[in-house]
């Protein structure tokens, strides 16, 4: 089953704020035509629910980034409440395993829910000597490739990656298991707290199938303008 259509758009606009007003604002700046967003950890915990009733009234799709990681049986009755909502897209961290990412995606399937649920391999805001650092000793090219094995194995729709790693993913497994791929800067941006980024024409020419932007929007002059132009170099990079 294909989860995308060819005119959407593949950006989606991280909604990094833990204040629901300036939330709102930037996404009343942005267009739903243009881009889809993602509510993380910081503004779902300020407000829950409620942000996602208010971006779905604005007319978006919301990519619901909890990265949920427990034990089985609470990580498939959080995702189905996450589904209930109507997000369309919702991830859990394949670090988790097999059995707690098998058992929500199988709640997703059996309540007929159309939310798109991937598993996080490797943050991107980390590198060999952390990853190291907390015991894997294999390289992140190799862990991430063995986290979205777990995952294509857990029949979840894909995972969260970097674009340095989505080349060897789509490489690898079928072409409609989803790359979504955050540390997305433009060539003369601060990486800041990322560590293995990519400008949004070689993500697309990697393979992402989605992008999530930040502080390169959030942090803009004109956010809109500087999407309309990291949509324009992703979608001709494609």
């Amino acid at each position: 089953m294909s989860y995308q259509s060819e005119d959407e758009s593949k950006i989606i606009v991280a909604l990094d704020y833990s204040n629901i007003q300036n939330a709102l604002n930037l996404a009343k700046q942005l267009n739903p035509s243009l881009c889809k967003l993602k509510v993380g950890l910081e503004l779902y915990i300020s407000y829950g629910p409620s942000i996602i009733v208010e971006l779905h009234s604005l007319g978006y799709k919301i990519f619901l980034d909890l990265k949920l990681h427990d034990i089985p049986n609470t990580v498939m009755k959080s995702c189905i409440t996450a589904a209930e909502l109507g997000v369309w897209m919702l991830n859990v961290h394949s670090s988790g395993g097999k059995n707690m990412m098998s058992k929500a995606m199988q709640a997703i399937i059996q309540g007929n829910y159309k939310t798109i649920l991937l598993g996080v391999t490797v943050l991107t805001s980390m590198d060999n000597d952390e990853l190291n650092e907390i015991g894997y000793s294999k390289n992140i090219s190799e862990q991430v490739l063995n986290m979205a094995e777990l995952c294509y194995k857990s029949k979840l729709n894909g995972v969260v990656c970097s674009a340095q790693e989505s080349k060897s993913i789509k490489n690898k497994f079928a072409s409609n298991f989803i790359c979504v791929c955050p540390g997305i800067r433009n060539a003369d941006d601060k990486i800041n707290d990322q560590k293995r980024v990519m400008t949004p024409a070689l993500a697309a020419k990697n393979g992402a199938d989605y992008i999530v932007v930040g502080r390169p929007i959030t942090n803009s002059s004109d956010p809109l303008e500087s999407l309309i132009n990291i949509k324009k170099e992703f979608d001709e990079s494609s």
